[in-house]
């Protein structure tokens, strides 16, 4: 096996970067305070202490790093800290002695020596800044774990597993190693090799791949060599099915071509990324390539947002949340990544590149510059290749790899300032080494959570190896690791120093009920036992684990924070994100997306084959769903025709046709409110928090409209044609409930008629305007989310007490046919506020009603309910509490009509039922003139119009006119 090992004549900088003295991180210098996505972060080596020369693993390369979390809770005894694993490489150079740290070679032709392989284990705690080759401290376990190693290897691949580490594939040196799974147990007191039996084909034995864990579930094996060629197949085992056995998966999409030396890393909501490698050609490559697999079953690959910094192989990448980070690597012929790219940051969040400085806009060189590096001098300490890195909450560690022909020995550390702090094992500065964290001190959060309340809040699992524990099922779990967490819904947005102490408390309180683990059946098992499949993937059986009764805590709460985005400011870095206090929420949204000219041909592609299948609703996705790169359509046509939508109707119908009144749907899901035709709203909330496609979150959350799609804005159509293209391609995942304005007596006044009229030709839009709205009576009328929170569109009024009230109304129904319960349902509104109780007439007209926080509380009690989530009004925030936090009102259009200059929202709702809102603002005005740009002076014109003639229901709070015809009154 071959290494690109020398990299030319050494680049001499004015400072060598030497171990930093104690302290805080190095900070990047003159960043901007927390303006879109941050630049990547710098690297210093860490000082630690080695007591034993056999203890610190010495110079090598080819090695791999898993970051393993804490075992048992703090303070008790069997307390084991976080720690990183490091397992086999080569210490030895071809043409070298098996000296630790041989002499540089003078050509480009040094590779590993496959008789200097190794299969040594040594372990840093984290916490003591100390190697050990002992894995317990305190035990006197020392040097190897129990049971049969995996023989010496090299280029293998590992991930971590809760508290253990898988092994797989590899060089050594009798050849390629096996392709077996091995298991290195840490959560017993004395540490374990274990073999998995896995039935049937597998990868087969291979070196250079990737493996992980995505989901928390399937472990993947994905490329690599076989000893005859690149590879570029993907294997996926089940850790939920057994007997274990290796599938061979055929993703969908445009993937990577074959390639070894690549690296993958997986977010911690499921979509692996994998980025970089060599092809078949040795050329290195520069594409990323995010991997994701729809509850369908399906996988499919969808190609990375963003410009590549520069091609590279033999690097190491590693999630810290939403952000994978990118160090070192190869660029052949002896030449390594160099300049400021050999440290790089992927920000999934934001669809950027990073880099030391700022976002990378266009592809570089690679090679060693001053301008490019800047003159930093830690830059020297990434340039380097076959290296190993790990995370450990917001810290990205590096050891060892080869610069030079020279194999280095060298432990270096950064912290992502951009992620949260959210690994509960660093409570302070750490003792005997510098400080990585903050020495602010961490207490539980006062007071107690009542069953039913919604409350201030959050739960939070520290990120181990970017990871998050899901929880998602409790069968489908394994390798718990020995603590108990509060399990939630995954956080990737930049966090305040509040949060992180929020997390802390959290998670403090939560290991205080932590019960002690119950002994493991195989304690007594020989060295030499080889594990099969349902012993070492039972959470049951899984030595020293403790499995959470209940996956679900029990109350629904309401975030401390909410996620802000501004109007754009300009510049590359975009609009301001931050966090205001309700109440504070993490941003575990926007994913990879199609969202640069780069990655354009691949996604036609990807659309292209999509459209070849049920062509109406993927044509509708290809025009429309482009949260980043929707323009208003020229003259105002519209992309389908009065044929397309009538096909697009009867799909979607038979659809809503088959689903009950009321929905039934599990968290996590995305809820939002009044869109009103406001079409560049709903791209903005995509673009910001993620969206519904291959490349999105649709995979991994479900989506729930509250009503009001048309009417008032000036794109009605292309609103309800996306959402009913989704309602298709999703059928599972996207839910529709009707609004007030879904009926024709309403939208033949607020717009919609117009619209159709207008933009489709009289005859045709009329017929569209009435096929639509004879969908719209067939639209379910409210959901019930995990039994515990009911959506609708409007309210409870005076006469619904009961659920079952609503699901007996029967579909198809007009608003002529329907009820008071249908009305009260799509019409009232809460009081002005918790003082008003009971019944009040509404404003909006006669027979329609207010409800006080009375009728909320009874409501809920009365259906075992702990929330109720509406829309149907304009409020300033984007949402509002009532009735003492149990009623939110959710609007998602922003700057209402044109004059109302409230921001949208939509909430969140994690799998741990943490509501999250998420807010976007208004946009400033545009600065063009009619003449400029008579398409935007054409529709401002169409929405003034239509103002004067039917004034908008006032915002939330403000009083409405008694002539105001906007009321139900005037109509």
């Amino acid at each position: 096996m071959e290494v690109d090992s020398n990299a030319g004549p050494e680049v001499v900088q004015e400072e060598a970067a030497v171990a930093a003295p104690p302290g805080p991180p190095v900070q990047a210098a003159n960043l901007p305070p927390a303006v879109g996505p941050r630049a990547a972060p710098s690297y210093r080596v860490v000082n630690s202490i080695i007591e034993n020369k056999d203890d610190g693993p010495g110079p090598r390369c080819g090695h791999t790093l898993t970051a393993v979390a804490s075992v048992g809770s703090e303070g008790t005894p069997g307390y084991i800290g976080p720690r990183l694993i490091l397992f086999g490489g080569a210490t030895a150079l071809e043409g070298n002695s098996a000296a630790a740290t041989p002499p540089p070679s003078s050509g480009g032709s040094a590779g590993i020596r496959l008789a200097g392989a190794t299969a040594d284990v040594h372990c840093y705690d984290v916490l003591a800044n100390k190697w050990t080759s002992s894995l317990i401290n305190n035990t006197d376990f020392r040097l190897h774990p129990l049971g049969e190693s995996p023989s010496p290897r090299a280029a293998h691949a590992a991930t971590a597993v809760g508290s253990m580490v898988v092994i797989q594939g590899g060089i050594g040196p009798a050849g390629l190693s096996s392709e077996d799974l091995h298991v290195l147990d840490l959560t017993q007191q004395k540490a374990r090799w274990h073999r998995v039996v896995v039935h049937g084909p597998g990868p087969g034995s291979r070196y250079g791949h990737v493996m992980a864990l995505v989901g928390q579930r399937f472990l993947l094996a994905i490329g690599g060599n076989d000893g005859k060629r690149p590879l570029i197949d993907v294997w996926a085992l089940d850790t939920a099915a057994k007997p274990y056995e290796w599938r061979k998966v055929e993703p969908e999409g445009d993937g990577p071509p074959p390639c070894m030396y690549a690296t993958a890393s997986a977010r911690s909501d499921g979509l692996l990324l994998l980025c970089g490698g060599r092809d078949a050609s040795s050329a290195p490559l520069a594409s990323a390539y995010g991997l994701a697999k729809h509850r369908d079953g399906r996988w499919e690959w969808a190609i990375a947002p963003g410009v590549s910094p520069s091609p590279r192989y033999q690097h190491a990448a590693v999630f810290v949340n939403a952000r994978l980070h990118v160090s070192g690597g190869a660029l052949g012929g002896g030449r390594m990544v160099e300049d400021a790219s050999s440290v790089a940051v992927l920000d999934t969040a934001a669809g950027v590149w990073c880099d030391r400085k700022s976002v990378i806009t266009s592809p570089r060189t690679g090679r060693y510059s001053v301008d490019a590096a800047g003159g930093e001098a830690s830059l020297e300490l990434t340039r380097r290749c076959r290296h190993a890195a790990a995370a450990m909450g917001d810290l990205v560690f590096i050891y060892g790899g080869l610069r030079e022909g020279v194999l280095l020995d060298d432990l270096l550390v950064a912290e992502d300032s951009a992620a949260p702090e959210t690994f509960s094992s660093y409570p302070g500065t750490i003792p005997g080494r510098s400080g990585y964290m903050d020495g602010q001190a961490r207490s539980p959060p006062s007071g107690d959570i009542s069953d039913g309340a919604v409350v201030m809040g959050i739960p939070v699992v520290p990120f181990v190896n970017g990871h998050a524990s899901i929880d998602i099922s409790t069968e489908n779990a394994f390798f718990q690791r020995q603590r108990s967490l509060a399990r939630g819904e995954e956080t990737l947005v930049e966090a305040s120093a509040a949060e992180a102490e929020a997390i802390s408390k959290t998670l403090a309180k939560a290991r205080e009920g932590n019960a002690d683990a119950e002994p493991s059946p195989d304690q007594d098992r020989g060295a030499d036992s080889v594990h099969s499949g349902d012993e070492m993937f039972n959470p049951g059986k899984s030595p020293g684990a403790v499995i959470p009764n209940d996956p679900l805590l029990t109350g629904v709460r309401l975030h401390h924070r909410a996620v802000v985005v501004a109007a754009e400011t300009g510049g590359a870095l975009g609009g301001l994100v931050r966090q205001l206090s309700i109440d504070q929420f993490e941003n575990e949204g926007r994913r990879v997306s199609y969202g640069t000219p780069e990655s354009a041909v691949a996604a036609r592609k990807l659309l292209d084959r999509q459209m070849s299948i049920n062509s109406i609703p993927k044509k509708v996705l290809a025009y429309l769903l482009k949260p980043r790169g929707w323009k208003p359509p020229v003259r105002r046509q519209f992309i389908l025709d009065c044929s397309e939508i009538a096909e697009l109707c009867e799909s979607a119908e038979r659809i809503f046709a088959r689903e009950p009144s009321v929905l039934q749907i599990k968290a996590p899901v995305k809820i939002f409110g009044d869109l009103h035709g406001q079409f560049g709203d709903l791209m903005r909330l995509f673009d910001e928090y993620g969206a519904p496609s291959t490349a999105g979150d649709i995979s991994y959350i479900d989506y729930l409209f509250l009503g009001d799609y048309v009417d008032r804005g000036q794109h009605s159509l292309e609103t309800i044609a996306l959402l009913l293209a989704l309602k298709v391609e999703h059928p599972y995942n996207v839910h529709l409930i009707r609004g007030n304005h879904e009926a024709a007596d309403i939208n033949a006044l607020f717009g919609f008629r117009i619209e159709c009229i207008e933009r489709l030709g009289e005859k045709e839009g009329i017929w569209v305007w009435q096929r639509i709205n004879q969908l719209f009576n067939w639209l379910p009328l409210a959901a019930l989310i995990e039994k515990k929170i009911i959506c609708m569109h409007g309210g409870i009024g005076r006469s619904i007490n009961h659920v079952e009230q609503i699901e007996n109304l029967q579909r198809p129904i007009t608003m002529e046919t329907g009820s008071v319960v249908l009305m009260d349902l799509l019409w009232s509104d809460p009081t002005e506020n918790d003082s008003v109780e009971g019944l009040r007439p509404n404003a909006r007209g006669p027979g329609l009603v207010t409800f006080g926080p009375d009728r909320v509380m009874e409501f809920c009690k009365n259906n075992d309910l702990q929330l109720i989530i509406r829309a149907h009004e304009c409020v300033m925030d984007g949402f509002e509490r009532f009735a003492q936090g149990h009623l939110i009102t959710l609007f998602s259009a922003t700057n209402y009509c044109g004059t109302a200059n409230n921001a949208g929202a939509i909430l969140v709702l994690g799998r741990d039922l943490v509501v999250v809102p998420k807010l976007i603002h208004p946009l400033p005005p545009a600065i063009a003139s009619a003449e400029a740009s008579p398409e935007g002076h054409m529709e401002d014109t169409w929405m003034q119009e239509l103002n004067v003639q039917r004034p908008p229901t006032p915002t939330r709070g403000r009083p409405q006119a008694s002539n105001d015809r906007g009321s139900l009154a005037w109509i």
